[in-house]
């Protein structure tokens, strides 16, 4: 246990991780440097006294610098706050650009990670038309069964089909890939702390290692995964995907595409939900405009009402 917990106990509040560390060293930095700052130097003593504030200071700086560092290495490099078109109260999903993402999957993405939670018929109305991803999913070949005489066939796909995992199970995608697992990327902008930013800073956050700092062979830099090291090697370059609009295929691009078709993956039913929220929203003002019409004419002959008092009799 650190020195910090008694005193946190008494105040009936828990460590906060590095916000709390950074607290924590700021005031003992404080204390440290006032008895130098506010007691009458005695004669000779005041240089003494000054470097011993600096020398405490620039620790206290150290300190910060080290803990941040470290935190950093922990849990990755926090990502920017992005300005997502779809994040309003009233703003839907950009449905161009989940088709563009979409390809960006199918092309990159799908030859090692699984979308199992999306189906054909997901797409239809979104950003495909039936008669697009019906031929899309004719493509595939699906396992299906029993039949009459009790076996296993295979059958072009459909429109209720999942969209199909580049691995039977956990295992063949380790062997695959040298132990590390790719997840399932249904719910990956949920199962991360700041999703969607922290998705589009990860593939375009490769690149070389700092001085001192050394990768496995294997792994690559990437300041935004925890820990800095990652399996998957960077995916997307400028041109590695042609877009059926036209839209110049650059990484930056690719990258918010594939966030943006993600993000509608995991939510698939959130312009629904705001739709439905405005809805209740114009409803419940027509019904507030009638409770203070209702109210104000209950009351008028009450509040109106003069009393007339005889004082005399």
């Amino acid at each position: 246990s650190t020195p910090l917990e008694p005193a946190q106990r008494r105040r009936g509040t828990r460590p906060r991780g590095m916000f709390s560390r950074f607290a924590a060293i700021a005031r003992a930095a404080r204390t440290a440097a006032r008895p130098a700052l506010v007691r009458d130097p005695a004669p000779g003593s005041a240089p003494n006294a000054g470097f011993a504030a600096m020398g405490v200071a620039s620790a206290a700086l150290l300190g910060l610098a080290g803990v941040a560092h470290a935190d950093e290495a922990e849990h990755g490099l926090h990502s920017a706050a992005y300005p997502w078109p779809h994040e309003g109260m009233f703003d839907s999903y950009d449905h161009a650009s989940i088709r563009r993402g979409h390809q960006v999957y199918q092309q990159v993405c799908a030859a090692c990670h699984s979308l199992n939670l999306v189906a054909y018929r997901n797409l239809v109305g979104v950003c495909y038309t039936e008669d697009e991803v019906k031929a899309m999913a004719e493509e595939i070949e699906v396992t299906d069964g029993p039949d009459d005489t009790g076996e296993m066939f295979d059958r072009p796909g459909k429109l209720s089909d999942r969209l199909p995992a580049p691995y039977a199970n956990e295992e063949g995608a380790r062997y695959a890939n040298n132990g590390a697992y790719p997840p399932d990327l249904s719910l990956i902008t949920k199962a991360r702390h700041d999703g969607q930013n922290y998705v589009f800073s990860l593939l375009l956050g490769y690149r070389e290692p700092p001085a001192g700092v050394s990768v496995r062979e294997g792994l690559h830099y990437n300041p935004y995964f925890p820990g800095g090291a990652i399996a998957m090697p960077k995916m997307l370059v400028d041109g590695g995907v042609e877009y059926d609009d036209g839209v110049p295929a650059t990484e930056t691009q690719m990258a918010k595409d594939v966030t943006t078709f993600l993000a509608w993956a995991a939510e698939p039913e959130a312009d629904d939900r705001k739709l439905m929220g405005a809805k209740f929203m114009f409803a419940l003002s027509l019904v507030a405009v009638q409770a203070v019409y209702y109210k104000r004419w209950m009351w008028s002959p009450i509040k109106a009402r003069r009393l007339v008092v005889n004082a005399v009799h």
